[in-house]
């Protein structure tokens, strides 16, 4: 029987050994790469085109909710799991918005992890039994209400924004992004003009609400 190819995706190199021992262990599972960011792990699917890819949501430079909108845009095929710490309504509807079948805690046990596979392969959404009903219910009322509403940034603007909340200079971000400074400074101007925000402080607490960023502590 052919093995379930997967890419696993999280910024703690303790969980990512944690979930690769548990995917081993279920058997008939190949893990193909493992990536410590959104970018890595875009790159690592494009490379080897699993079946599914295992994300964290939140990553550094690019977290998991972008990650989960290219690889749905661009790898149709790849399922993607979100593996994430957070219960809060926002961050499950968020991961779902982005077009992740999947949505498990980190401390998932084994027989769930694998049924959460063999769920979004057979092309069902599994959610973890500790998202409650409410917060599918308020998804599907959501989805009806947002279904002809586009993001108002682009996939570009939404990387600068992620980097920008992150703390890093421009010349870091334009490093990353092989862009000019300049090129990032027009794009930071235009982002801010859309969201009608203009300090840094102001977008840190835009992207912690939309789920881009961890939350401050």
């Amino acid at each position: 029987m052919t093995p379930i190819r997967v890419v696993l995706a999280d910024d703690h190199a303790v969980v990512r050994a944690g979930i690769r021992a548990m995917l081993e262990g279920l058997g008939g599972i190949e893990i193909v790469g493992q990536a410590s960011n959104g970018r890595e792990a875009l790159a690592l699917v494009e490379q080897h085109l699993p079946d599914v890819l295992l994300c964290d949501i939140s990553m550094p430079e690019m977290n998991g909710l972008e990650t989960t909108t290219r690889v749905v845009k661009e790898f149709p095929n790849v399922r993607v799991i979100i593996l994430s710490m957070h219960t809060s309504e926002e961050y499950v509807w968020q991961a779902l918005k982005a077009g992740a079948t999947g949505y498990l805690l980190k401390d998932v046990e084994p027989s769930e992890l694998d049924l959460a596979i063999k769920a979004v392969l057979d092309g069902t959404t599994y959610l973890t039994p500790s998202v409650s009903k409410q917060v599918v219910e308020t998804y599907m009322q959501r989805l009806g209400n947002d279904a002809n509403v586009k993001d108002v940034l682009t996939p570009r603007q939404r990387e600068i924004l992620q980097l920008i909340a992150e703390g890093k200079a421009l010349k870091e971000i334009a490093r990353l992004l092989k862009l000019s400074v300049k090129t990032v400074e027009s794009h930071r101007t235009l982002l801010m003009n859309r969201l009608d925000i203009h300090d840094t402080a102001g977008l840190v607490c835009y992207a912690m609400r939309r789920g881009m960023i961890p939350p401050a502590t």
